[in-house]
């Protein structure tokens, strides 16, 4: 139970999980304030007034307004523009020019949603934030634990792997113990007006369906060989930024089928093989920097299960400290291994942890 009159901010998006969020929070007996954030947009539709990003739209705004006014609860808005392109636009763009694929969610969750969003509650006297992500925090003697929500298809816990004992301590996830169809029943019931929108998946700064045009408006990519393991020319590529590890179609040739193995980006020359089970598409090796541990570092080595991707399953595997990074061994072989993605460790519903996976 939550002390009288406590005050938390709630992220509210316009969409239809935040929007549940803050009236669960309400209902709590908390003192529920709402936020809407001003995320950076695409300046390239900017001449057109068209807002690029899906996440501060117009209507995303005007939504979470209508919403507050439902709840009676005051909502304010805050510009992140500036931060928001420092730390995930441009961070995502100077990923693609080494050749990784990176995942700007866990960036803006660590540095913005909870980041952020955190230092602007705080001056409004809040004592704790609150988001629509759909995952778990228990708390015991030795701490803050971060759990998978109760809706195992639509946990969120991946993305929220860079978050600490600190932040935890203020954070609070009205719906980790609920299922997607309840809160769209409960939406429905409470006559929220977003009851049936529909979930936003996208990069949400990018307006195209998939990043090849953003790319090629930021970096400017370069056409260059596609050659085998071999060392035989193929064809052309259009631009390293386009490709990915084990990305199979959408490379113009002939024969095969042909898998990208590799991006070179020193000499720009794109690595494809024809066999489906070669060694660098299926790996039990990889190896992961830029660690953060949510609660106390375990005893290395030790034996996790680790998921490579949002929507991957889990797998078993070890880590081992190496100097500047970690080792991890995977029971079984792994599918393409993508350099940029995060690695997140679990052990059963809890996340330990997690980091990016680096080549070695």
């Amino acid at each position: 139970m939550f002390k009288k009159k406590q005050k938390v901010a709630i992220a509210m998006s316009g969409g239809v999980d935040s929007s549940v969020a803050a009236a669960l929070l309400k209902k709590q007996g908390l003192d529920v304030v709402g936020i809407f954030m001003h995320f950076w947009s695409d300046p390239h539709y900017a001449p057109k007034q068209t807002i690029a990003n899906k996440c501060c739209s117009i209507d995303a705004e005007t939504d979470a307004r209508r919403v507050a006014e439902r709840l009676n609860i005051p909502i304010y808005t805050i510009n992140l523009d500036n931060n928001f392109k420092k730390y995930i636009v441009d961070n995502f763009l100077d990923e693609y020019k080494r050749g990784r694929t990176p995942n700007p969610c866990v960036r803006c969750n660590q540095f913005i949603k909870f980041g952020e969003f955190w230092i602007k509650a705080k001056s409004l006297g809040c004592d704790f934030i609150a988001t629509g992500h759909y995952t778990q925090i228990k708390k015991d003697k030795n701490g803050f634990h971060l759990l998978e929500a109760k809706d195992k298809s639509k946990d969120q816990s991946y993305f929220l792997y860079r978050l600490n004992q600190k932040i935890l301590s203020h954070c609070l996830f009205p719906l980790g113990d609920y299922k997607k169809e309840e809160i769209r029943k409960i939406a429905q019931k409470l006559k929220l007006p977003v009851f049936a929108k529909k979930d936003s998946q996208e990069v949400c700064f990018i307006k195209e369906k998939t990043p090849a045009e953003f790319l090629k408006r930021y970096l400017k990519p370069r056409m260059g060989e596609i050659i085998t393991t071999g060392g035989k020319v193929m064809g052309k590529h259009l631009g390293l930024p386009y490709y990915t590890i084990g990305q199979r179609k959408g490379l113009g040739l002939s024969g095969g089928p042909w898998y990208v193995i590799n991006l070179n980006v020193q000499k720009n020359q794109l690595i494809i093989t024809d066999d489906p089970g070669h060694s660098v598409l299926f790996n039990d090796i990889m190896y992961v920097s830029q660690i953060n541990w949510i609660n106390n570092i375990p005893k290395m080595p030790v034996k996790v299960e680790i998921k490579i991707r949002s929507m991957n399953k889990k797998q078993s595997g070890i880590i081992r400290k190496e100097k500047n990074s970690y080792q991890i061994k995977f029971k079984n072989k792994q599918r393409a291994i993508t350099p940029g993605q995060s690695a997140v460790f679990y052990k059963k519903d809890e996340v330990l942890g997690g980091g990016i996976i680096i080549k070695k």
